[in-house]
Order: C-alpha cells, then structure tokens, then sequence
C-alpha cells in the first residue's frame, strides 16, 4: 500500500504547538507552514481534513520538522511544509507536493490535488 508523509514546517511539543496557534492568528501571513495553516483551526484538525484523510486510498503519516531530521535525515534538506510519498516501504521517498506548491493551496485545492495525484489501484 503507498503512504504519504505530511511534514510541517514547525517544531513538536506543547510549547511550540502554542507559539504557532498563537503566530497563525496573530500574523497569518508570516506564519511558516501553509500545511498547518490550511489544514489546522486554531486547536485542531478541520473536521473536513480528517474525514478526507480516512477515506485515502494510502497509509498517512506525520512529522514535525525537528521529527524529520530523526527519522528521515536523507529528506532534511528538503524545503518544508512538505508531501512525500512512497509505493511502500522500503522503495525511497519521493517528493509529491513542495513547500512552493503547497503555499499557493487552499483546502479543497489541496484536498483535489492529492485525489489528482495519488496513484489509484496501488
């Protein structure tokens, strides 16, 4: 089954959780992850995001940017938020939206072009 890895441009922990609530509401437009902002209300996951990622036909996984460097330090230097996907492990991960693409992205745009771009049938 392939699997997509949704990496945010944020740091993990309570702490940093509240900083970033706190900088999307303040100065939305200098917050640093558009995958967050889009995805994400102000203390939780959109109910129309969760519910779509149910329905995938793909293994969904997320990291943190400081997660990233622990667990996948070959995707460090990749521009983030980021979507990588993969056929299954242990096939390399692959770029499927960048940090460029995704800041040009609402949810539903968002949501159509992983329906758009994510392999059928697999």
């Amino acid at each position: 089954m392939s699997e997509l890895l949704f990496v945010y441009n944020a740091d993990s922990g309570l702490g940093n959780a509240l900083l970033d609530t706190l900088h999307k509401t303040l100065a939305p437009a200098t917050y640093s992850c558009s995958l967050c902002a889009v995805t994400y209300g102000a203390v939780s996951m959109r109910p129309e995001w969760r519910a779509f990622l149910k329905n995938l036909p793909a293994r969904t996984s997320f990291l943190h940017r400081n997660e990233l460097r622990q667990h996948y330090p070959a995707l460090a230097s990749e521009a983030l938020p980021a979507i990588f996907w993969r056929e299954a492990e242990p096939t390399p991960w692959q770029v499927f939206l960048s940090a460029q693409q995704l800041r040009q992205l609402d949810l539903p745009e968002l949501m159509q072009l992983i329906r758009e771009r994510l392999p059928t049938g697999r």
